[in-house]
């Protein structure tokens, strides 16, 4: 996970809501205390390995959608010319890897499209996603391809003229 960790997830949207969808669906939900000790990296001592294993498997599920939302950022920063992964991470990547995954993890959830906050997170970060490759929207006053005139400075380069006007004047 190159754009968030695994804090950032236990701090937004939290141990209660990822341990709801990341648990497998034949399995008990994740205890949300070990849910937040899992994500925080902490000590996990006090609970029964089975439940360690099942909240394994539920990070597991939660890196995977990390993993994909990334991959889905570094695909359209790449046709604007970043090079991926970026070497400092912008809020608002880390916010768009949140937003993208959340909805991964969510995908199976039944809402009213208007009102849903899932949805409407990955709608926005597609549409800026869109702007950044249209060159309408910026990553910040760090944004390397912004400030950097030299990376989209267009060159065009011809070869020299085959017959020049005197030469043509001949065939008149």
């Amino acid at each position: 996970m190159q754009y968030i960790t695994t804090t950032d997830l236990a701090d937004l949207p939290g141990a209660v809501e990822l341990a709801q969808v990341a648990t497998a669906t034949h399995q008990r939900v994740v205890a949300d205390s070990l849910m937040e000790a899992t994500l925080r990296n902490t000590d996990r001592t006090e609970f029964d390995a089975d439940d360690i294993a099942v909240a394994d498997d539920a990070l597991a599920r939660i890196t995977a959608a990390v993993a994909q939302a990334e991959a889905l950022i570094d695909g359209y920063l790449v046709k604007r010319g970043y090079n991926v992964p970026l070497a400092t991470v912008p809020l608002l990547v880390t916010g768009w890897t949140r937003d993208i995954a959340r909805y991964y993890l969510h995908k199976d959830r039944l809402s009213a499209e208007g009102t849903d906050p899932i949805l409407r997170g990955y709608r926005d970060a597609m549409k800026l996603l869109q702007q950044i490759v249209e060159g309408k929207f910026s990553l910040g006053g760090n944004d390397p391809v912004a400030t950097s005139p030299n990376k989209l400075d267009v060159r065009f380069n011809y070869d020299t003229k085959a017959f020049s006007r005197r030469e043509l004047k001949a065939f008149r």
